[in-house]
């Protein structure tokens, strides 16, 4: 038999007779791998109903704009610009006041032919396009003050009725960050004392009417601002001709209206982004447990193979392989998960046509998921299969139990306490680096749980704050729930397989305790202790450093958006640590009874 039919054999053997453990590797490496695929497709697939709305409106590639009273003939020169295909406009916007469904509302008026314009056309979703005495609302915008066709609205105290709704390309969807009038805008939340400067909008909506209308609306023809859109030869241009051109005119190309169109997809792929790498820390802490805890289960299998002539090579790739394997099916289930699923959390806002689509798969992020995949396999589980591999052949058969580390201090302190704790001091020590992966485990947990009450008061001030509407605050909702609810599980199942690791790791020394007068709930008792005081100091110490670390990094990437939302409270984090305790002593408890359970006889 050659050795890749052997290795493979082998390997295909060992995960059918070890089924459970096989399984919570691959739910370990799955989490990360999805939540990673999540975070890099999520912008692709944002980015699709963006596309589909700037190819049905005629897009511009720049929108450029000049205040009251500015010079009008400086605008309409860039129709001539070099670069510069089509134009549309100048057209005249006035700022004012939207009354609708008992609300007021700052909007920003934009006269508008009733012609198809060559660039930036609208298109309308809803009745029809503009005509005397009739508004059209731009989609976002009617959907947040939930008015339709057919229905009144108020501008600058003249009622006029909504005849359309419509979206454009030319300007992010309401709430997003536009400001068409050159006075400037506020975007965020309202000042304290709602007095803004005069001109000054606070997250303005789009209406468009005729220009003989917006001419009509304002008191003299010095208030109205103007708004031209471009079309150049080469989209990819655009900041350059900003750049060339710009001068005391105020431009955005479309590459940043799509960024601002998109805004809830970056903030979504942020928070995916952090998630899959603290999963990826878990998974890493997860399968080094398990590997320890197989490697110590197969080490008479291991003396079993260099018998019969297997080479520590041949035995480190026996060991080895399984979990490559389980790797790779993981990364191939994580990039169809997160693929299909990735739509789900970009839902499309109102102001846009479409909806995020399934976004194709690139090589470059098979590459990386399917890299992170193995690299977490590989960085658990090479230095304990290399450590087995080299083990002395007759050691591995004999399958002795491990002699205990003699520590003059911990006897002295442990001597005197009662046998739970004294045996739970006893295995914490023994398995030193097992306890740190417990700690880091938890403190990993404990800083994204966190960062999710931090993240959830600060939704809670949606969208009357003006940052998000509703519907955003939803998608952002769910996106924390996907990335909470893995955390949960991967560190319930990290809680679980410690416990079993270390139930199986001492087993000939509680079998010995009990031998020497220890009850089997004693031994329990100790067990399931040896996994709860290091998960209080995780607990402790993911709420301070890690979940203050955590949440200045998350508020540096988010430029700062971060700093109006308040921190938990101290019976909050008192809540959350003692929590933590009680769900881990809940979870070791059945593993930890099972272990104190098995007869010594058959232990020793």
């Amino acid at each position: 038999m050659g050795r890749i039919v052997l290795v493979v054999r082998l390997t295909l053997r060992d995960l059918r007779r070890r089924r459970t453990e096989a399984v919570l590797l691959l739910i370990a490496i799955l989490a990360a791998t999805t939540t990673l695929t999540l975070g890099l497709v999520l912008r692709d697939a944002a980015d699709d109903p963006y596309e589909s709305t700037r190819a049905a409106t005629k897009g511009p590639d720049v929108v450029a704009n000049i205040g009251p009273a500015a010079d009008l003939a400086g605008l309409e020169k860039l129709a001539t610009a070099s670069g510069v295909t089509e134009h549309s406009g100048p057209y005249p916007v006035l700022a004012g006041k939207i009354e609708a469904s008992g609300r007021t509302s700052d909007v920003q008026v934009e006269g508008r032919d009733a012609t198809v314009a060559a660039v930036d056309q609208p298109a309308v979703t809803q009745g029809g396009w503009v005509g005397d005495g009739g508004v059209v609302l731009e989609a976002a915008f009617a959907n947040s003050l939930d008015v339709g066709v057919g229905d009144s609205v108020a501008l600058g105290g003249r009622p006029f009725t909504v005849v359309g709704v419509a979206v454009t390309a030319g300007m992010p969807p309401y709430p997003g960050g536009s400001c068409l009038v050159a006075a400037g805008c506020i975007n965020g939340v309202i000042p304290a004392d709602r007095n803004l400067p005069g001109g000054l909008l606070h997250n303005p909506g789009l209406v468009w009417l005729t220009e003989a209308d917006v001419r009509s609306l304002a008191s003299d023809g010095s208030s109205l601002s103007y708004v031209m859109n471009l079309k150049l030869a080469d989209p990819d241009e655009a900041q350059a001709f900003v750049d060339r051109n710009g001068g005391a005119l105020l431009m955005q190309t479309w590459e940043s209206i799509l960024a601002d169109a998109t805004e809830l997809a970056r903030d979504s792929q942020i928070l995916l982004m952090i998630g899959a790498w603290l999963l990826g820390l878990l998974a890493v802490a997860s399968l080094s447990v398990l590997v320890g805890g197989r490697m110590a289960d197969q080490h008479r299998r291991v003396g079993l193979l260099k018998a019969v002539g297997g080479t520590p090579s041949l035995v480190a790739v026996v060991l080895l392989a399984e979990f490559l394997l389980l790797a790779i099916v993981a990364a191939a289930a994580g990039l169809t998960i997160g693929s299909l699923t990735a739509p789900l959390l970009a839902e499309s806002s109102a102001g846009l046509v479409g909806s995020a689509g399934t976004p194709s798969m690139t090589w470059s992020t098979i590459g990386l998921v399917t890299a992170v995949a193995l690299g977490v396999a590989v960085l658990a589980t090479a230095v304990p299969a290399m450590r087995t591999a080299r083990s002395s052949t007759v050691s591995a058969l004999a399958d002795a139990a491990r002699p205990p580390r003699r520590t003059g201090w911990l006897i002295t302190l442990s001597a005197r306490l009662p046998v739970p704790l004294l045996l739970a001091l006893r295995v914490a020590a023994r398995r030193p680096r097992r306890v740190t992966l417990a700690v880091v485990s938890i403190a990993i947990t404990i800083s994204g749980i966190y960062v999710l009450l931090v993240l959830n008061a600060f939704l809670g001030t949606q969208p009357d704050a003006g940052g998000y509407s509703e519907s955003q605050v939803e998608t952002l909702r769910h996106v924390l729930l996907v990335w909470t609810g893995v955390l949960l599980c991967l560190a319930a199942v990290n809680a679980i397989v410690i416990t079993w690791a270390t139930v199986l790791d001492n087993r000939h020394s509680s079998a010995l305790a009990r031998a020497l007068g220890a009850t089997p709930r004693e031994v329990s008792t100790a067990l399931a202790a040896a996994q709860v005081l290091p998960a209080l100091v995780g607990a402790v110490l993911g709420i301070f450093p890690g979940g203050f670390t955590l949440f200045a990094a998350i508020n540096a990437i988010t430029e700062g958006d971060g700093d109006r939302a308040a921190l938990p409270s101290l019976w909050q984090l008192l809540a959350l640590v003692l929590a933590t305790v009680l769900v881990v002593t809940a979870l070791t408890a059945v593993p930890a009874r099972l272990g104190g359970r098995r007869p010594v006889t058959e232990s020793l």
